[in-house]
C-alpha cells in the first residue's frame, strides 16, 4: 500500500536509523549470514527505531532492508531475481499484483502467528498462507485545500468530477504499469464504469490534462502542492495518494491545526491490501518465518499507522490518535475480486498505457 505513504521516506528512515539499501540483484551477502534476515520492499517501508531493536533482541537477527523503488517495480524485480532472491521476506505485495507474485511461485507457504486477529476478507491467499496481510488503506484523490480555498472553487468529490472543465489540469496520477497506487486507481475507475466504459473515461480524463509520473513519491512529494515535501514547489492541486495521506500533512506540527490541509475526494477510492510473504529459495528461511511473525504482531501493527500511514491489518491492534483524527474513513470503496484482476489486469494496463501514455 504503500501510503502513504506517505512522508518522505527517505527523510524519516534517517531520522529513525533504518536502513535503506537500493534494492539490486545480489548473490546473497548478508542474506547468507545465519544472524541477518533480509526484508525485500518498496521504498515506503518503515518501521520506529524502537520496534526495530525490539524484534532483533527478541530474535537474535539483524534486519537488512532493500528497497526497490515502487511496488509495482519492487515486485517486478523480485520476479526478475526469483530464482537467486534478494533476501528472505518480501513486504508490499498488494491485492493489484498479488496474483502476479502467486503465478510466478515467488512465496513459500507459511502461517504466520497472529493470523486468527486478521479479519477473513483480508484474507485473500487464506487456503494456502503463502502471503500474510499485513496492513490495508484506501487509494483516493487527495486535495490541496487551500488551493481550492483560494480559488474559491469546491473540490472535487467523485470520478465525474474530475472530468469538469474547472478540475483541467490539476490531477497528477501515477503510472498503471510501475505503480501500485496508480493501477490501484485505474482499477477504481474499472470497478466504477465498467469493462467497457473505463477506457472512454480515461480518453476525458486525458483531454483534461491528466498529467502522468511513475510513482507516488514524485507524484506526491513533488508535483502534488499540498504536499509540505514539495516545498511550494509543487503546481497539482489534486494527486492519487490514500486516504491516510492528510495526518502525514499534520504529523509534528505545533499547535495542531483543526484540519489537516489535504482533504480526500471519498467517491474515488481502491481498497488496496498489503501481504508479505516468504520468499521462495529464501536463504535464512528461519529468519523470515520469524520476521513473518514479527510483522504481524501487535507490536508492529500499532507502529504502522504513524510510520506508514496504513491501517494495521490485525483487528485487535490500536490506532493512534492522530490518525484517526485526521485519516478518513471510506465506508464503501471500490473493490474488484481478486480473479477479475488477475484475469485482466495485463490487458488493462496495457489498454491504458495505449491510451493515456500515447
Amino acid at each position: 500500500m504503500s501510503t502513504t505513504r506517505r512522508i518522505t521516506a527517505a527523510g524519516l528512515a534517517a531520522a529513525m536509523g533504518m536502513t535503506a539499501l537500493a534494492a539490486c540483484g545480489t548473490s546473497g551477502g548478508d542474506s547468507a549470514d545465519a544472524k541477518t534476515v533480509t526484508l525485500v520492499s518498496h521504498d515506503s517501508f518503515l518501521m520506529s527505531k524502537s520496534v526495530q531493536a525490539a524484534f532483533e533482541k527478541q530474535s537474535g537477527y539483524k534486519i537488512r532492508v532493500l528497497k526497490g523503488g515502487d511496488a509495482g517495480k519492487a515486485v517486478n524485480q523480485a520476479i526478475l531475481s526469483k530464482d537467486n532472491p534478494q533476501g528472505d521476506v518480501f513486504f508490499g505485495i498488494d491485492n493489484t499484483l498479488l496474483s502476479r507474485g502467486l503465478d510466478e511461485n515467488l512465496f513459500s507457504p507459511y502461517e504466520a502467528k497472529g493470523l486468527s486477529h486478521v479479519p477473513a476478507d483480508l484474507q485473500l491467499d487464506k487456503a494456502r498462507h503463502r502471503v500474510t496481510p499485513l496492513d490495508y488503506g484506501d487509494i483516493c484523490v487527495n486535495y490541496d485545500r487551500g488551493y481550492f480555498a483560494r480559488h474559491k472553487i469546491a473540490p472535487p468529490k467523485t470520478f465525474d468530477d474530475l472530468i469538469k472543465p474547472r478540475y483541467k489540469g490539476l490531477l497528477v496520477t501515477e503510472n498503471s504499469a510501475t505503480s501500485s497506487p496508480g493501477l490501484a486507481f485505474q482499477l477504481a475507475t474499472v470497478a466504477a464504469y465498467g469493462k467497457e466504459g473505463w477506457q472512454n473515461y480515461w480518453k476525458k480524463l486525458k483531454a483534461n490534462g491528466v498529467e502522468v509520473v511513475d510513482g507516488w513519491e514524485q507524484a506526491y512529494n513533488q508535483r502534488f502542492s499540498g504536499s509540505a515535501a514539495s516545498k511550494g514547489k509543487g503546481d497539482k492541486p489534486l494527486v492519487v495518494s490514500y486516504a491516510s495521506s492528510p495526518p502525514a500533512e499534520v504529523l509534528g506540527k505545533k499547535p495542531a491545526p483543526r484540519q489537516a490541509p489535504t482533504g480526500v475526494a471519498t467517491g474515488t477510492c481502491f481498497r488496496q491490501i498489503e501481504f508479505g510473504g516468504l520468499l521462495k529459495g529464501a536463504k535464512n528461511e528461519k529468519g523470515g518465518k520469524a520476521l513473518l511473525d514479527f510483522l504481524l504482531s501487535r507490536q508492529f501493527q500499532e507502529d504502522e499507522p504513524l510510520q506508514m500511514f496504513v491501517n494495521p491489518a490485525r483487528a485487535d491492534a490500536k490506532v493512534p490518535e492522530l490518525f484517526t483524527k485526521y485519516g478518513t474513513t471510506i465506508d464503501k470503496p471500490a473493490t474488484l475480486a481478486p480473479e477479475t484482476i488477475s484475469k485482466n489486469r495485463e490487458q488493462w494496463i496495457k489498454q491504458w498505457s495505449s491510451l493515456v501514455l500515447r
